[in-house]
């Protein structure tokens, strides 16, 4: 009994001095994310930098309250479906690189339903969950009686699934969903008002239209997928093939299935966020712009790693990134060229890709400083 319980106390330390060793990693990423933004900035116009430049992106939406903490939730609430998208393969053992495109193939499937069909908010936001899982199954697919990395074949569906929507909705859909006026869909909100997501009075609350529950909803189901994978059957079968596939195989799991469902669900995710943006009104797409995949999903990668594929974190380091890039939006232009905003919070979200690298050196500092110590209780 006594070495069952020093057993869990020596596991429960493990876990507390990972769990410090993540969030200073997280915070190391983003204060040399922040100070390379201001040497840049310092570069740029040495006498605005700071209150003009620095101050704006640090306040972030809380510069133009309220209306900035409303954009901030409105760009917040896909960034968390992407990044538990990310995070959710990572957890199961596979580099999910195809969010761009499982989040456009949502995209599309909600704006059908509410464009073309004028289904319910509820039926379109399944709809893109369902379209971007479709998305994500396939690589799972491959994956699994291929042996296929998924890091090629998702990244080959961007590109497909972009070239895809955009054509099916300027050819197809020309005059039902594409608005040629404004070279965009159609207003949801205009075209289908019971296909947008209830405000629950936050659009009066922050002074904007796209505000609904969206941000709510992101939340519950980033808490949905830690339980899932944390407290569930399910979810032990799904990390344990991520660990060893073989081993798993070993031990009765069906590794092939998991991986395919690992996919399917991280693809539903993605496909879920870009129906939380575009049943908010927060954005229309453009369907003449085929060059450029939608950044959310690459965004999610980062957001995933400074979390550290933790679902809960996830939801936090979403709404940093969010609130950095509003912050950015800020920028006077006549003091900065207006791609600086872009470049800053670029260079902030891309340097969290070192989030482990960090933590894994801090863990060893603090493991090779924690030595002596020990040595002298002895």
């Amino acid at each position: 009994m006594a070495k069952q319980k020093t057993a869990k106390s020596l596991d429960a330390q493990a876990r507390l001095r990972q769990s410090v060793n993540t969030v200073l990693a997280a915070l190391l990423c983003i204060l040399i994310g922040l100070l390379v933004g201001l040497i840049v900035l310092l570069i740029i116009n040495p006498e605005h930098a700071w209150d003009q430049g620095f101050v704006r992106i640090i306040q972030g939406g809380f510069y133009d309250f309220p209306y900035g903490v409303g954009r901030t939730l409105v760009n917040g609430a896909p960034l968390i479906m992407t990044g538990l998208s990310v995070a959710f393969a990572f957890k199961t053992g596979l580099f999910n690189i195809g969010a761009a495109g499982q989040y456009t193939l949502g995209a599309f499937g909600g704006l059908y339903c509410a464009l073309v069909l004028h289904l319910p908010w509820f039926i379109c936001l399944l709809a893109s969950a369902l379209f971007g899982a479709v998305w994500g199954a396939i690589p799972g697919i491959f994956k699994a009686y291929l042996n296929i990395n998924e890091v090629i074949t998702s990244i080959m569906f961007n590109w497909i699934g972009l070239y895809l929507v955009c054509e099916i909705i300027y050819g197809r859909g020309s005059g039902v969903m594409y608005d040629a006026n404004n070279t965009r869909t159609w207003k949801v909100a205009s075209t289908s008002p019971s296909s947008v997501i209830p405000s629950a009075g936050l659009s009066d609350l922050f002074g904007t239209t796209s505000n609904t529950i969206a941000i709510f909803l992101a939340i519950a189901v980033a808490v949905l997928i830690w339980v899932i994978l944390e407290k569930t059957t399910f979810g032990y079968e799904l990390k344990a093939v991520g660990l060893n596939k073989d081993a798993a195989r070993y031990a009765g799991i069906n590794e092939k299935k998991n991986i395919i469902l690992s996919m399917t669900i991280a693809g539903a995710l993605a496909g879920f966020g870009a129906g939380l943006l575009y049943l908010s009104g927060g954005a229309e797409w453009n369907p003449l712009n085929t060059t450029t995949l939608p950044a959310m999903g690459f965004n999610g990668i980062a957001t995933a790693l400074l979390a550290s594929s933790h679902p809960i974190g996830t939801i936090f380091s979403s709404l940093f990134i969010s609130h950095i890039t509003i912050g950015g939006s800020f920028l006077p232009t006549r003091y900065f060229p207006a791609e600086i905003a872009d470049m800053i919070s670029g260079i902030i979200i891309y340097l969290c890709a070192f989030a482990m690298l960090f933590r894994s050196l801090i863990g060893r500092w603090m493991q090779g400083k924690g030595k002596p110590a020990g040595k002298e209780g002895k």
